[in-house]
């Protein structure tokens, strides 16, 4: 592996985790798409900062672009006040409009200047090992790695040193207002950092890779856990595992380095759609089939107090009846026998002291509709998954 590749992982790997840090507060405060709304609309920024110092490399395009993306949530939240239109209608009013104007000052007054839309969109990884840092004479590596590695650091110091007020703000508004600080200055400060690592990683990756870095795996990671630290680690780790396995599977198929991270990205997060232990999609489809049982056997054991004629009780009555089918029938007496809710005696089903127990509760829950009786009803009974 040659010292290039090493460069282009590293820088990937750093990009990687400076996207995850913000997007995982991003995803949590149901704002994913304002990364997208960003990442195009700081470009007139970028073209104003050139206009005043006429040096690409000079940090004040960094912050003139960060403020381009303040500016963007500002008009995003102004609009949305106003009640007349959604947040997403607000997104996709303002960033189109903003990049537009970047886009046409770029062609008018820098167009012999290389600011190039659609390096900036979609950027190019094998290019970075070639801009590099020489101070008298010294190498000192990659541009980008200084310059992401810098904005991780900022990033890393802020988040140990709001950690309580990010996390706090972030769930209950209220709460931090009452705890003495200012939810909106921490919102700011989350779309500046955003705006920022957006910023940092245009020339490397290109903003529609920033976007995937900072969304996908924060959303795996939101489908593992619903710990905070938790799924800022796992964020980092899916983030970091996409950059370097996207990079090889770039170089297999000589392809897109950006293009082979986005796509093991968003394999990723299919895997962890369909198979999350909680909230996968086959998990969820799972709990919901075993909850629908759970409804009929319910049913079932009401139909049981209600009636002592024996014909009533017959185990056949379930699908002559009721009207269910063998299949259902079979499921909800077995259900009901593992958990010695009943007992059958020449096909005559009976309630068991258990079972009579339970369902005298779940009259009571009826008729009271009190959420405690349901809730002490699943400690006390809902052992329905053997």
């Amino acid at each position: 592996m040659t010292s290039a590749q090493i460069e282009i992982q590293l820088i990937a790997s750093l990009v990687a985790i400076a996207c995850a840090i913000p997007g995982t507060f991003l995803v949590l405060r149901k704002m994913a798409l304002i990364s997208d709304a960003i990442s195009h609309s700081i470009l007139p920024g970028l073209v104003l900062g050139f206009f005043i110092t006429h040096d690409l490399s000079s940090p004040l395009l960094i912050l003139m672009a960060a403020l381009s993306g303040v500016l963007t949530v500002v008009l995003v939240e102004f609009i949305q006040k106003t009640k007349l239109v959604k947040e997403d209608t607000a997104i996709g009013l303002v960033f189109p409009a903003l990049f537009s104007i970047g886009v046409i000052l770029i062609s008018k007054a820098a167009n012999d200047v290389h600011l190039d839309v659609d390096a900036v969109l979609v950027g190019d990884l094998t290019l970075v090992p070639f801009d590099r840092v020489l101070i008298n004479g010294y190498d000192l590596g990659p541009k980008s790695l200084w310059v992401i590695g810098t904005i991780l650091l900022i990033t890393l110091g802020l988040l140990f040193a709001f950690f309580k007020e990010l996390k706090i703000s972030t769930f209950d508004v209220g709460l931090a207002t009452a705890l003495g600080f200012s939810p909106m200055v921490m919102h700011y400060g989350l779309m500046t950092v955003a705006s920022i690592t957006t910023v940092g990683a245009f020339d490397a990756v290109g903003a529609i890779l920033v976007v995937a870095l900072m969304i996908a795996p924060a959303a795996i990671a939101y489908l593992l856990t619903n710990d905070l630290k938790k799924m800022l680690l796992l964020s980092v780790v899916f983030g970091v595992i996409s950059a370097i396995a996207g990079y090889w599977v770039s170089h297999w198929l000589n392809a897109s380095i950006s293009g082979s991270i986005t796509t093991v990205l968003g394999m990723l997060f299919l895997l962890v759609y369909f198979f999350a232990p909680n909230k996968g999609l086959i998990s969820v489809l799972y709990r919901n089939r075993q909850q629908k049982i759970e409804v009929s056997l319910l049913t079932f054991l009401l139909h049981l107090n209600n009636h002592q004629e024996k014909k009533e009780r017959h185990i056949n009555h379930l699908n002559e009846h009721i009207n269910w089918q063998k299949v259902r029938s079979k499921l909800v007496v077995d259900l009901a026998l593992r958990n010695n809710m009943i007992t059958i005696d020449d096909k005559i089903i009976s309630l068991t002291e258990k079972g009579k127990t339970f369902t005298d509760k779940a009259i009571n829950y009826i008729i009271t509709n009190d959420d405690s009786e349901i809730e002490s009803m699943k400690d006390d009974f809902f052992l329905f998954r053997g």
